[in-house]
């Protein structure tokens, strides 16, 4: 059967609706979890009937999996940095859904909260058991593993970095697992000025030119010109040699992005350079802050 880009499926009966509505969610969710489509949504229309579709609308709500992802269980063997560990089969894990400042290398000092993340990441886990919780994509491509962790206990150690301010939430698609869990305790640790969220070197800061490439996350003030796309990009135009970048496959995740238009910005991201220009790649709403 092929599921079509826009499917919907129309309950008119109440009556009917009622008798094969358990039949009907649970077609559509092993639909969903078997490829064909991302995710699929329920909504109802101005004459009361049920609607689901893969295309989301802004009444349309989620239907989620009544199976929990599948947790497999690991020792940890080293602590890379705040993000990053390696178990026991010598496989290196990436944290999914946030991002904790760099500890330094030969290449680059390090950032400002990287040594406490770091430091918090290996009491809790160092020659510890952990359950790896794998989303939509299970490794990126450095061959790391992707996965939330948790501790035999249940602590959710994604979740425990953002809400003690040592890591941000850094939300990528596909993997948007926890998403808005992640976004409430990272809002909580902000406003708290919780880790990072204290410090000077994160915080906020004018920009509108850039004559060369920033090192690591930042936030910036910034106010968009133009919008510009092409068959693969939208941008919002800062200045001339400075753009935001949004990927079109993303873009059912945003508001029309003329919203942002001549309106004081908040971005969060990291600044990329291709010769004399800048961009800084938007992937996810939370990383837009309208003032």
């Amino acid at each position: 059967m092929h599921f079509t880009r826009a499917l919907r499926i129309q309950l008119i009966p109440s009556f009917f609706f009622r008798a094969i509505y358990p039949l009907v969610v649970l077609l559509i969710l092993l639909h969903a979890q078997s490829g064909l489509a991302e995710t699929i949504y329920r909504s109802t229309d101005s004459h009361g009937r049920t609607l689901y579709s893969d295309i989301p609308t802004p009444a349309a709500k989620p239907l989620q999996p009544a199976t929990p992802p599948a947790r497999s269980k690991y020792r940890v063997t080293r602590v890379i940095d705040g993000d990053t560990i390696v178990l026991e089969n010598n496989k290196r894990v990436r944290l999914l859904g946030i991002n904790a400042p760099e500890t330094g290398n030969r290449y680059h000092p390090g950032e400002p909260g990287g040594a406490d993340a770091k430091k918090w990441l290996r009491g809790k886990l160092q020659g510890r058991s952990v359950y790896l919780e794998h989303d939509r994509q299970t490794h990126d491509h450095y061959k790391r593993m992707l996965a939330h962790l948790y501790l035999p206990d249940g602590e959710h150690i994604n979740l425990s970095l953002v809400e003690k301010g040592l890591a941000i939430a850094n939300l990528i698609p596909p993997n948007l697992l926890h998403a808005n869990t992640l976004i409430r305790a990272q809002q909580r640790a902000e406003t708290r000025k919780l880790g990072i969220w204290s410090m000077q070197h994160y915080q906020p800061r004018p920009l509108i030119k850039l004559t060369e490439k920033p090192f690591g996350w930042q936030r910036y003030r910034v106010k968009a010109k133009v919008l510009k796309r092409n068959h693969r990009f939208s941008r919002l135009i800062i200045s001339d040699n400075l753009d935001l970048s949004f990927a079109n496959r993303d873009l059912a995740l945003f508001p029309p992005l003329e919203t942002y238009l001549n309106r004081p910005l908040e971005v969060r991201g990291w600044v990329s350079r291709r010769k004399n220009h800048f961009s800084i790649r938007i992937q996810h709403p939370s990383a837009l802050i309208l003032y």
